[in-house]
């Protein structure tokens, strides 16, 4: 009992004693526990979010959609030219080799020269883009398509100062790609190249938007370049083909690599759709593009300029030179200006004024704001051809003097007429049909009596002609009908 009751007094004294020491402890030392501030982790996505919506996202994105969207209409093109063996390639003697001593007087002086590109298909009726170099020359071109089906191709229109093409192949229910907007387009976006190079079919590859209206001076004079420069891998063969947005739109024509080598090193070009689009409608509706002038003679304005001027460096275009009756110099446009926008769109460099102004037609009006003395001014110009005028400027070349366009005669449209052939005349414009009296939906069995099956087999019979075409056809309402059209200016 006595030992029980001594620790019972022992105990008590240990927690009294505990007690008192932490008593004392904190009045010399502060309390044992303090309030720590911990910090909060703020959601920043949400916040940001709740600013705006083009915070960027982390990581890749995701571009299988855009590449299964677009790699269908990409096509692979093959030409044929002719030509001629040089005299040093003649005095090599692996060609006495091969040929004998003085073979060059035996044989033709010529030899086949084969070529490779791409192509976007743009329409489901066989409407082609690709680059003007990838079949300037051609005698024989061949488009291959993703499912491996080939076509012959003729050539509708070019245009060299873009460095655009536009084929046709006989073919329907094709898939094509839509065009999207490369104004939209910004610096550092994702995009897409697709095209066969080096004859490796249905090449993929991803870069970004490096740079917008870029001219690199590869089309000559009187060239409109505004290239979209990015860093997506682009080699010989991928000219012509397409450069595609995520969404699977086409943005722009691959066309040109910066090089020493041949191959890509870090630099690709593509013309914008902007442009593409445009020449397309003009070749098309036309057969040659119709180029609207403002009648100017420009140049960029640098350091110098600009604060000889008292501006900005980089803003505008200065106008050297009002071109005598141009649309500029009618509207009131003089030496000295500065133009600053055209139809409310900025242009600080001559590729973009060339390229804004490119996309309208002779007779097109434009608003253009300048700054003159300081002040800033509106203006409406009136765009004029080559001529001088603002009339469209009528093709060149036999087969685009027809001014129609044409589809392939279907299966079941040739067993209720009962054909073996025919090419049907799908719209008519103004031209040598048009004149003659030909009308839409013709269907064209005869060509100088010379069965026609496609335009190609129409084209060939045209471009040989030195007067006149002789048409034997039938109208869908079972109307034979014949037309002789004279091709002569």
């Amino acid at each position: 009992m006595k030992n029980k009751k001594q620790l019972f007094a022992t105990v008590a004294i240990s927690i009294i004693s505990a007690f008192i020491g932490v008593f004392i402890f904190s009045k010399i030392n502060g309390p044992l526990v303090q309030r720590v501030e911990v910090p909060v982790e703020v959601n920043h996505s949400a916040r940001y979010a709740s600013l705006s919506q083009e915070k960027p996202t982390t990581g890749y994105p995701d571009l299988t959609y855009a590449a299964d969207q677009s790699v269908h209409s990409v096509v692979h093109v093959q030409t044929k030219a002719t030509s001629s063996v040089s005299q040093s390639y003649m005095d090599n003697p692996l060609f006495d080799f091969f040929f004998g001593p003085n073979g060059y007087q035996q044989r033709p002086m010529e030899r086949q020269v084969m070529g490779s590109g791409s192509g976007v298909i743009v329409s489901a009726d066989g409407f082609i883009v690709t680059n003007n170099h990838v079949i300037d020359d051609a005698n024989e071109i061949e488009v291959i398509l993703n499912d491996k089906r080939t076509f012959k191709a003729v050539v509708v229109g070019t245009d060299p100062t873009t460095d655009i093409a536009l084929l046709k192949i006989d073919a329907s229910e094709l898939p094509y790609m839509q065009y999207g907007n490369s104004d939209d387009l910004k610096i550092g976006e994702w995009v897409l190249a697709v095209g066969n190079p080096f004859n490796l079919t249905s090449t993929v590859t991803a870069g970004i938007v490096s740079a917008k209206s870029r001219s690199i001076q590869i089309l000559g004079q009187m060239s409109i370049e505004a290239f979209i420069q990015t860093d997506a891998a682009v080699n010989p063969g991928n000219s012509g083909g397409a450069l595609v947005n995520t969404s699977g739109e086409l943005v722009g024509i691959n066309t040109a690599i910066a090089s020493q080598t041949g191959s890509y090193t870090g630099y690709s070009f593509a013309v914008p759709v902007s442009i593409v689009q445009k020449v397309v409608s003009d070749l098309m509706e036309f057969g040659e593009v119709q180029r609207g002038l403002i009648g100017v003679n420009i140049r960029e304005m640098d350091n110098e300029l600009a604060k000889k001027m008292n501006l900005d460096p980089g803003t505008g275009v200065y106008v050297v030179e009002a071109i005598d009756g141009g649309g500029a110099q009618v509207a009131g446009i003089k030496s000295g200006d500065v133009i600053v926008s055209v139809n409310g769109d900025k242009v600080n460099t001559v590729p973009q004024l060339q390229e804004k102004i490119s996309r309208y037609r002779p007779g097109d009006s434009v608003q253009v704001e300048i700054i003159r003395d300081g002040k800033r001014k509106p203006f409406t110009i009136t765009l004029r051809n080559i001529q001088g005028n603002t009339d469209i400027v009528k093709t060149t070349g036999k087969f685009g003097q027809l001014g129609a366009t044409f589809e392939p005669l279907s299966s079941s449209e040739k067993q209720r007429f009962g054909l073996r052939n025919g090419l049907k005349v799908k719209n008519v414009t103004s031209g040598k049909f048009k004149d003659a009296g030909v009308s839409k939906g013709y269907i064209i069995t005869q060509a100088n009596r010379v069965p026609i099956n496609s335009e190609e087999d129409l084209k060939k019979v045209v471009e040989v002609l030195n007067d006149g075409l002789f048409l034997t056809g039938i109208y869908p309402n079972g109307k034979v009908a014949y037309y002789a059209i004279n091709l002569q200016e």
